[in-house]
């Protein structure tokens, strides 16, 4: 592999993603495009493989390819200015878990109370005061208890 770069099937395949994936990220700007070889072949640099990397990692941590491409921005561009950074960031994000946490500690209460309580007919018990499944009250973190009516 003479000229100094890697195929796209090549860092598709490094990266542990498709080329689909490869070509989507170049089109959103996450991944510089690469040069090409004389036969027209894309070329990239080694980076390209530690960025698709970097890329999945955040994805799996729960960050959105826009929060993704800022994260990469503010990489390339700090140049001694503040910009928020990874720090910042991760922290909004886990506060942004550590909401959905308590929100499916919620779901999960709700679930097992149901399950506890025999509903079998959502219809049926939804039309019952005893009805142990928070419809309306969900939000506002209030219960009913008692066992189904229907």
């Amino acid at each position: 592999m003479s000229g100094g770069g890697l195929r796209s099937g090549q860092v598709a395949e490094a990266a542990g993603v498709n080329i689909q994936t490869l070509r989507y990220y170049e089109r959103r700007g996450l991944l510089a495009e690469p040069g090409r070889s004389p036969g027209g072949h894309r070329l990239y640099g080694e980076d390209a493989v530690t960025v698709l990397r970097v890329i999945k990692a955040a994805q799996r941590l729960g960050f959105t390819l826009d929060e993704v491409a800022g994260l990469l921005e503010a990489g390339r561009h700090r140049h001694g200015r503040p910009v928020a950074g990874l720090q910042e960031r991760a922290a909004a994000k886990l506060a942004e878990v550590d909401a959905r946490i308590a929100d499916l500690h919620t779901v999960r209460a709700a679930l097992l109370t149901a399950v506890a309580a025999g509903c079998d007919d959502l219809t049926a018990c939804a039309s019952t005061p005893r009805c142990p499944l928070p419809f309306g009250d969900l939000a506002a973190g209030t219960r009913h208890v008692g066992p189904c009516g229907g």
